[in-house]
């Protein structure tokens, strides 16, 4: 794919998206710290929505993580010369795939293959 106008506009949607998603990380951190559990200082019902709570945020954790690395490895395809090019099959990636996700690595029938 060539560098043209939609690859910096992705290239600028990546990058605001690594940034915001590394502020949530920062944000958030201290959700994920151990639940203390002193039944003096707190309920049974209470340490289990403190459980849950920190259960919930460990999943959110690592699905920004998760989508952390597939941005930064988007951003490597560009500095590369690879972006826009399915990483399994080496076809063209739609431009309009790219459009709804600037990340994707894969093709639209990869993609459907992968499941």
């Amino acid at each position: 794919m060539s560098d043209g106008p939609g690859f910096a506009g992705h290239r600028k949607r990546l990058l605001a998206r690594l940034e915001e998603l590394r502020a949530l990380v920062e944000s958030t951190r201290d959700d994920l710290r151990p639940v203390e559990l002193d039944p003096a200082r707190q309920g049974r019902l209470s340490r289990a929505d403190a459980l849950e709570r920190q259960a919930i945020a460990r999943e959110a954790e690592q699905r920004r993580q998760r989508e952390i690395a597939r941005i930064e490895s988007a951003l490597a395809r560009m500095a590369e010369g690879e972006y826009g090019w399915c990483a399994v099959c080496g076809e063209e990636i739609a431009a309009a795939r790219l459009a709804l996700d600037p990340a994707t690595p894969v093709c639209v029938d990869c993609a459907a293959r992968q499941g």
